[in-house]
């Protein structure tokens, strides 16, 4: 058995958490925003930090717009998919995928929530969300 950050690997390619009772999580970044993909209760949560709303005092016209923004994306989000807002105000994308039992199943998911994120965040970045 050979270990992958936070994940023990089979000879099979399997998954599993190093020790029992841990939640594994891979942090990375697209497009210069942190993402995170963490194990738990067989399921791989993804996150992604999409921006932060601007404040009033910086940019009181590019809040407007990036609230304006944020409130249209999600009926257009693929299922499952969430978008919220923290109490600091950054907009963050969160989906709940089932765990997939290998590292070449982990990597492709992570992947394919990256990449669907683009057109999304164009458009926040367009009213101003950075």
């Amino acid at each position: 058995m050979i270990t992958l950050g936070p994940f023990a690997v089979g000879q099979d390619g399997t998954l599993s958490p190093r020790a029992p009772g841990l939640r594994p999580a891979l942090r990375f970044a697209w497009r210069g925003r942190r993402c995170e993909a963490e194990w738990k209760d067989e399921k791989l949560q993804l996150r992604a930090l999409a921006g932060r709303i601007p404040s009033t005092v910086d940019k009181g016209q590019a809040r407007s717009r990036s609230f304006a923004a944020a409130a249209t994306l999600p009926p257009e989000l693929p299922e499952g998919w969430r978008l919220r807002l923290t109490p600091d105000h950054q907009l963050t994308f969160e989906l709940d995928a089932p765990a997939q039992p290998t590292a070449v199943a982990l990597v492709g998911t992570i992947v394919r929530f990256a990449m669907a994120l683009d057109p999304y965040l164009d458009r926040l970045e367009a009213a101003g969300t950075h």
